[in-house]
């Protein structure tokens, strides 16, 4: 049992500094080819990496190996991989990976905030296994959610593209009814989309948009939360189970964080 418990830690260690020796390494890159973006996404790579180190000393919160290893896994795929070295548009399904382990992981850490207070002596009021699975759900569609409002935010008033754009061949809209009535009209099968800007009518930029029309976003923001709402679910129905007999499946267990008692 000690022995597993030490390669556990050794792995821990070994992933910990592996991704961080390569994260210092793509910042030196960087700071050579002058991108203060990617360089600031390497020292918040860094930073996030601390989360599990912060909680479990302020909180007192202990994150099983494999849940604390998928967590900074996550980060660095996020940030270093999909970021800096674009793997968000390299892979297509980069991203709606990510996302549903975000769903999964969020639900594993809203279901240990209840489980904790219901196992809890000095906590009187105890909740039934739905209710502490839908507690978790809930938990991780709200981060969720937030995250996209964050999206959003970041794009509409930093000019990013967060919520990544995608051409489309159908949009069905009330804006183009000529009599202004609330009936969506359809437009299939579209070629190119011709945008011009500028201040000056005379002397406008053009900016052709090949292969259909560009949604701004909403199909990503979406499938992102579809995602989530998957990952929530399928550990929603683990914890479920977890409660219910936590000898039969103690696979849950490597993903929900514990209270500990510090040693003295």
């Amino acid at each position: 049992m000690k022995k597993k418990v030490m390669n556990k830690k050794k792995t821990k260690l070994t992933i910990y500094i592996v991704l961080r020796v390569i994260v210092v390494a793509t910042m030196i890159r960087e700071i050579f080819l002058q991108d203060w973006h990617s360089v600031f996404m390497c020292i918040l790579t860094l930073i996030l990496f601390l989360i599990p180190s912060i909680i479990k000393k302020r909180l007192m919160v202990q994150f099983p190996t494999l849940l604390e290893s998928i967590v900074v896994l996550f980060i660095f795929s996020a940030e270093i991989l999909g970021e800096i070295h674009n793997f968000y548009g390299l892979f297509p399904y980069w991203d709606t990976m990510l996302h549903t382990i975000n769903g999964f992981l969020c639900a594993a850490i809203g279901f240990s905030l209840i489980d904790i207070l219901n196992r809890s002596e000095e906590f009187y009021i105890k909740m039934s296994p739905i209710f502490v699975a839908l507690v978790a759900f809930c938990f991780s569609m709200t981060i969720g959610v937030l995250w996209e409002f964050f999206e959003f935010s970041a794009d509409r008033y930093l000019k990013t593209d967060m919520q990544k754009d995608r051409i489309v061949q159908v949009i069905s809209t009330v804006e183009l009814e000529p009599e202004g009535k609330n009936i969506p009209v359809v437009i299939r099968n579209i070629k190119y989309t011709e945008i011009y800007s500028g201040n000056d009518e005379n002397n406008l930029t053009k900016t052709v948009i090949k292969g259909g029309y560009l949604d701004i976003g909403i199909i990503d923001t979406m499938k992102d939360l579809i995602v989530n709402f998957i990952g929530a679910v399928v550990f929603s129905i683990f914890g479920l189970l977890y409660i219910k007999n936590r000898d039969k499946y103690k696979f849950a267990a490597k993903f929900i964080p514990i209270m500990y008692k510090e040693k003295t």
